[in-house]
């Protein structure tokens, strides 16, 4: 494998099997995060994503699994203060770390209220809207160490932003040094037009790509092109338009060193979280970059 592929790729999956569309039960998602942990592919693999309010049901069958460490990710509630307080006891408790925090949608005054709530320790994501008070969630997150969540999809046609609108975003927040992480939408390596859910009659729209999207930020994090280039680099569907050497990525003139590629994934672009692994991993598998 490219070592360029390896930079851009590692640990980017946050596995979200809990929710739709996949939508497994505890025992199941849990069981493929534990085979995914061992498999040749587990290096793109980042946090298992899990409700606070499922954490014991989760807690019952860890000694069920062979796996020596697990590393979550927590979907905070609205009553935030109460489970930041029950989880400081846990963040690290024997095999199973809490590494990030992630919040539901809030107003910006209320997430300038848990900022000194934070534990130091865990990285924390607040999802926010991508046009209602943009700005006003930027100023918060750029004095502070906390980053942004976006949704990229979910489950009906309407919930996936417009190119437009997501360039603007990924910009504003480069522009402003705020880290994010993606969810929702993004089973797919490149641009391209599939069914929203796993049902037969589910409708079909056009899915934005992690490659795209992550090559973007590193283009955008970097300036090295326009927001109407921006536009472009999320609109290709064809992976001969992005070009993977040993060193570098690609698109048209522009290029990306593995240094440029490792501090965008280590400073912005986190992850996106995907309710299924293996999807992503078979798409890059038929494009050859595994």
């Amino acid at each position: 494998m490219l070592p360029s592929v390896k930079a851009l790729l590692t640990s980017i999956v946050d596995y979200a099997g809990l929710f739709p569309p996949a939508k497994l039960s505890m025992q199941e998602a849990m069981s493929n995060y534990a085979n995914y942990q061992l498999s040749s592919y587990s290096w793109m693999l980042n946090c298992f994503v899990l409700p606070v309010s499922r954490w014991n049901e989760f807690a019952a069958f860890v000694p069920t699994l062979d796996l020596k460490q697990w590393s979550l990710s927590v979907i905070i509630s609205k009553d935030w203060e109460t489970e930041i307080n029950t989880l400081r006891s846990l963040i690290s408790n024997h095999n199973i770390t809490v590494t990030a925090l992630e919040f539901p949608p809030l107003p910006p005054t209320e997430i300038h209220r848990i900022l000194p709530h934070l534990p130091a320790t865990v990285d924390a994501f607040f999802e926010i809207s991508l046009t209602k008070d943009f700005e006003g969630y930027l100023t918060v997150l750029r004095h502070s160490s906390a980053a942004a969540k976006i949704r990229t999809g979910g489950v009906t046609v309407d919930a996936f932003p417009s190119f437009k609108e997501l360039c603007q975003c990924i910009s504003s927040f480069a522009e402003a040094k705020v880290s994010f992480k993606a969810t929702a939408g993004l089973h797919h390596p490149l641009l391209g037009n599939h069914r929203v859910t796993y049902e037969p009659n589910s409708p079909s729209t056009m899915m934005h790509g992690f490659l795209n999207v992550a090559v973007l930020a590193a283009l955008l994090y970097w300036q090295k092109i326009t927001l109407q280039q921006a536009v472009e680099v999320l609109q290709n569907s064809n992976s001969n338009n992005f070009q993977f050497i040993a060193d570098a990525i690609t698109w048209r003139d522009y290029h990306l060193n593995i240094a440029e590629i490792e501090q965008v994934r280590q400073d912005f672009f986190y992850s996106f979280g995907s309710c299924s692994f293996q999807e992503p991993v078979d798409d890059l598998k038929e494009l050859k970059l595994l």
